[in-house]
């Protein structure tokens, strides 16, 4: 009998344990570190609310995936909502994915598809297949800002000053088959060239979604993004990875830049910033546990755009009913995160001072390792910093002479524009002839081009000469004359 109530009892403890830890994660794979299984070789183990583990199909029930939208029904809303928004919007396509299904992107602005001196800056959401709260909330976004522009000061900043570019949805195979990775089972977020280890070097072994962001940021000079994950609730920033591989933080060079921006998003939502398992609710994401071949660190390396990843809801697929609490939620820092291109940070423009055309340069600021490059077409430059600062800023252009100005960033966005002067040397003038020819004139164009103000000053000269040496020679001749005493104005 007292072995029985023994067993009993164990029995029921272990079995209450067993809820206790299951009510805890949501019924999703949690964090081990409150536990104490927390070392630097144990990332896998504790980075399970980044869910690396993929979820069996049957986890996610028929009834969880109702009332979200379909791909078909996410590509009809995109479409309604360029014809009821044309004056700000327009949409395009980026690519396909395995199966074909087009990658589109709405596209808001004042102007858009045209060139402006403006930052542009992109959301992606659904970038594994299993987390679709995200294209959720990027739809409920644009369609905020259509009918709100008008009225709302934020909403219409963005618009007027801004480019925001918004993919709902990069992974849609990988959302119908309910799983995290794409048609071919493939992790999107693990699929971008990685800067610590000689991982998807090759453009065609790439996954056709990865292809299409990296074209797609080839052709449009993006200064900062964020992508939509769920399973967790934080602001992720860089770096993803670690050279060694350990779970340590690894900062890069605009760490604080990163922290700020971070913040920004965190501190505007609901509860984001009251995380007790991430102080003020960002991470360093090598901190959290290190991953390779994430888009993130891409962004950031490759592309000249600081990308935030962010999980905004500790449950990766919670009920449609949940969708607009989780909207209120996360419509302020969607919206400020995005306004902080225009809100934060220098901008300007770098142009030449002899001709006064634009120069696509590049600014550097002393003592952090990363360069920002303007624009090819306008050469306007963006770039985000922290605010409250002493910095030393640097427009540079080969063939140009460097120009450096210190500035006091307050916490509004300053516009710093330069002037460069030519560096009239041999080696520059032969450059300049290059740069004209790469404009579509001759190198003999480019020459005369080169040498124009030299001759029109020799000729100016010559000029003045002849008109003093004709002046005095008709005074010579006038003198030997008899003159009237009358004089004439002519």
């Amino acid at each position: 009998m007292k072995v029985s109530l023994l067993s009993l009892l164990f029995f029921s403890l272990t079995f209450s344990s067993l809820i206790s830890f299951s009510n805890s994660r949501g019924g999703e794979p949690t964090s081990l570190s409150s536990s104490g299984i927390n070392n630097g070789s144990s990332s896998y183990v504790v980075s399970s609310r980044r869910f690396l583990v993929e979820r069996n199909q049957s986890q996610i029930s028929v009834d969880k995936a109702s009332g979200y939208m379909t791909n078909s029904d996410l590509e009809k809303a995109v479409k309604e909502f360029g014809k009821r928004c044309s004056n700000i919007s327009r949409i395009y396509s980026i690519g396909y994915s395995v199966n074909g299904v087009p990658l589109w992107v709405i596209e808001i602005s004042d102007k858009p598809g045209e060139e402006e001196p403006e930052p542009a800056f992109k959301y992606i959401g659904n970038v594994h297949g299993d987390e679709p709260v995200g294209r959720e909330m990027l739809i409920r976004l644009a369609n905020w800002i259509c009918d709100n522009y008008m009225k709302d000061p934020l909403a219409r900043l963005i618009v007027e000053n801004a480019h925001l570019h918004i993919l709902p949805s990069m992974n849609p195979d990988g959302f119908s088959m309910r799983r995290r990775g794409n048609a071919n089972n493939i992790d999107l977020n693990r699929d971008f060239p990685d800067q610590f280890f000689p991982m998807n070097s090759d453009m065609y072994t790439r996954q056709p979604e990865t292809r299409a962001i990296i074209n797609w940021l080839r052709e449009i000079h993006f200064t900062a993004s964020a992508s939509l994950h769920g399973g967790a609730l934080v602001a992720n920033y860089p770096w993803d990875g670690t050279e060694d591989k350990r779970k340590y933080y690894y900062s890069c060079p605009d760490d604080d830049t990163f922290q700020f921006l971070a913040s920004i998003y965190s501190r505007s939502h609901h509860n984001m910033s009251l995380s007790k398992e991430f102080p003020g609710g960002i991470t360093n994401g090598a901190s959290w546990y290190p991953i390779y071949g994430g888009m993130q660190d891409w962004n950031y390396i490759y592309a000249g755009c600081f990308e935030l990843t962010l999980e905004i809801s500790d449950n990766k697929w919670p009920n449609a009913d949940e969708l607009p609490i989780l909207w209120e939620y996360n419509k302020m820092s969607l919206l400020n995160l995005a306004a902080s291109l225009v809100k934060t940070g220098i901008h300007g423009r770098i142009f030449s001072s002899d001709r006064g055309r634009p120069l696509p340069g590049s600014i550097i600021i002393k003592g952090i390792n990363y360069t920002v490059t303007a624009s090819r077409g306008l050469a306007d430059y963006h770039r985000l910093l922290t605010p409250g600062e002493r910095y030393e800023v640097v427009a540079s252009m080969p063939g140009y002479k460097s120009k450096t100005t210190c500035i006091l960033l307050g916490e509004a966005a300053m516009t710093v524009d330069f002037i460069l002067e030519p560096e009239f040397t041999t080696e520059g003038a032969v450059r300049s002839i290059y740069e004209w020819n790469c404009e579509g004139k001759t190198g003999l164009g480019g020459f005369w081009g080169f040498h124009l103000e030299i001759y029109i000053i020799l000729i100016v000269i010559l000029a003045f000469f002849c008109f003093i040496l004709m002046r005095r020679m008709k005074f010579n001749l006038l003198s030997h004359r008899q003159l009237p005493k009358k004089s004439i104005q002519v």
